[in-house]
């Protein structure tokens, strides 16, 4: 099979290197990923200006054919599939830094798999816990996605749907098939003043520290790989009675 490996970290990022590794064992893989770091960009998509496309031997991939885009994860897979594919499946991560609850929608690592989903391609999107790492390890990043891969190889993924993985600091204790925390970062917005004395701001905010069991969250804490499930149909269909019996019709005069 033929895989595409993306992420939002850049493709000198760490984590793409140990994800395009533990891929290859599946199959051929091609990396095409941002020339810049692209974190929280969510699934943005370059209209207004022209997009560079360059092949990176100096990525430290070698042999895995590596190249560089100047825009987003989005734009990295829909460049990807255009120009080097076809692919049987797309993998992005291994994220520098989970990617929980609804926190998936601004994230550029769910955005590319979200992208390979809308082209029809299975999709995963890899992301570890950093932020409890004293160093950098991803070897069991990188097991958990080569695990969960070869599933989605073997069993495929309905229409529409991603698989969405959270790995633990550490080594993890096993796999949970989980849902999503409602929220996992608590928005803050804080002002400050430049030389001159105009404000400016910082969006930030604190990590959410407990979660229902059953949830991506609950599931890290407890030292689990978090797989979700991401639907991307989002037509809430069980409101759609309610607003045909009050909305269908003519307009009025």
């Amino acid at each position: 099979m033929r895989i595409l490996v993306t992420n939002d970290d850049g493709i000198f990022s760490p984590g793409i290197k140990a994800l395009a590794r533990a891929m290859a064992e599946l199959g051929e893989v091609v990396v095409v990923a941002p020339d810049i770091e692209q974190s929280a960009v969510g699934h943005g998509i370059t209209l207004r200006r022209p997009l560079r496309f360059k092949h990176t031997a100096s990525a430290g991939l070698e042999p895995i054919p590596a190249y560089r885009v100047d825009g987003t994860p989005a734009d990295c897979v829909v460049l990807g599939v255009h120009l080097k594919g076809p692919f049987d499946l797309v993998v992005s991560g291994i994220n520098l830094g989970v990617n929980l609850g609804l926190d998936i929608t601004s994230s550029g690592t769910v955005a590319g798999a979200m992208e390979a989903v809308s082209l029809g391609i299975p999709a995963v999107a890899v992301s570890l816990d950093t932020v409890r790492m004293e160093e950098l390890d991803f070897t069991h990043a990188a097991r958990a996605a080569l695990r969960v891969a070869r599933w989605v190889a073997e069993h495929g993924l309905p229409k529409k749907v991603l698989l969405n993985v959270n790995v633990p600091a550490g080594r993890p204790k096993g796999f949970r098939v989980v849902g999503l925390v409602e929220r996992y970062f608590e928005d803050q917005v804080i002002e400050r003043k430049d030389p001159a004395g105009v404000p400016y701001y910082w969006i930030a905010g604190e990590p959410t520290r407990s979660a229902e069991p059953g949830t991506d969250l609950w599931a890290i804490e407890e030292g689990y790989v978090a797989v979700t499930p991401v639907n991307l149909d989002f037509a809430d269909r069980a409101l759609m009675p309610a607003l045909k019996g009050e909305l269908e019709g003519p307009c009025a005069a």
